[in-house]
């Protein structure tokens, strides 16, 4: 037992008391080792330099539990007895500062975890509102009726369709919502004519297959807000499908059931399947592109027949537009 386990029992008085025999033994050895090297002589009739300091008396426990005098002497130390079950134990301190950082740990990390459950169950939500708009889409891709035709807005003449955010009623367009007209082609739009709304006829088309991508969903005459929520919208004065001419399609990527989201991953000689009453036509992708809300040449009519479809792009960014290009391959009896 080391004298820090000694001194563990003594009280305030004793621990200064013993601090004193210490400092006393040192001085004492020190002057032996001088008087040694005859560097001190004592006097005849006076004192000794360092008087024997009174003895330190402490309490000690006995096996009984009752305590004993322990007399110390010179700076000695005398190995006490440990206090056994009934005597007095020691009184440990508990870190709380350890504790409370430990608490705070806790729940910075339930914090975090809380966060990103949050985001991920946002994510799976909106994923399954698409999924199960896509699947009333598909629903209705498989009727009898055909879509009725609306008028299509100005904006198709100067920008591409497939704006990714609403028109808010009384105020004018800004940039990415859908009606929006950028300033220095305004006075283009002031000049432009809509066509009229086709008569609705079995010639239309009506649905459209992707198989590469899994798309398979109705197609309405008009590209406005409300059309492309209900699915693929179809330019209004552009082809019928199978004749010569540009069918010209668009639908939203990240939104009302994202139809169109997988547009990048298609290839050229993928197929694109789309249907009329009567038949159905098999077009062949011939070049994917990226361009500027503004290309509109890309809705260009053409001498064959070919299809144009037109989304947003990327993914949740949308300030561009994906163009896949296409041209008849075959068509067959349905």
């Amino acid at each position: 037992m080391d004298e820090r386990t000694q001194a563990n029992g003594l009280s305030v008085e004793e621990l200064e008391q013993l601090l004193y025999l210490k400092k006393h033994a040192h001085r004492r050895q020190r002057l032996q080792r001088l008087k040694g090297e005859g560097r001190v002589v004592e006097v005849a009739g006076l004192p000794p330099p360092n008087p024997t300091p009174p003895p330190l008396v402490r309490p000690a426990a006995t096996p009984g539990g009752a305590m004993r005098r322990v007399i110390l002497q010179d700076g000695d130390l005398e190995d006490g007895q440990e206090p056994d079950q009934d005597g007095p134990r020691e009184r440990r301190r508990i870190p709380w500062r350890t504790i409370a950082n430990r608490l705070l740990l806790l729940v910075e990390i339930a914090a975090i975890g809380g966060f990103i459950w949050a985001i991920f169950s946002l994510l799976d939500t909106r994923s399954e509102l698409n999924q199960e708009l896509a699947e009333v889409q598909r629903s209705e891709a498989a009727s009898v009726s055909l879509p009725t035709p609306t008028a299509t807005p100005v904006i198709d003449l100067v920008v591409l369709p497939g704006g990714h955010k609403p028109p808010v009623e009384g105020r004018a367009p800004e940039p990415g919502e859908a009606g929006y007209i950028p300033a220095h082609l305004l006075p283009a739009v002031n000049n432009y004519e809509p066509p009229p709304i086709p008569t609705p006829g079995p010639e239309q088309a009506r649905r459209i297959q992707i198989p590469a991508i899994d798309v398979d969903s109705s197609i309405y005459q008009g590209q406005d807000w409300e059309q492309l929520k209900k699915g693929v919208g179809q330019l209004i004065g552009s082809a019928q499908p199978g004749r010569p001419g540009n069918v010209v399609l668009a639908a939203h990527n990240d939104i009302y059931g994202e139809i169109f989201r997988y547009l990048d991953q298609l290839e050229r000689g993928d197929e694109i399947i789309i249907s009329s009453e009567r038949q159905q036509y098999t077009y062949v992708v011939r070049e994917i592109t990226v361009v500027e809300p503004t290309d509109t040449h890309v809705m260009e009519p053409t001498e064959h027949a070919s299809t144009t479809l037109i989304s947003c792009y990327p993914y949740l960014v949308d300030n561009k537009r994906i163009v896949i290009f296409a041209d008849l391959a075959r068509e067959v009896q349905s």
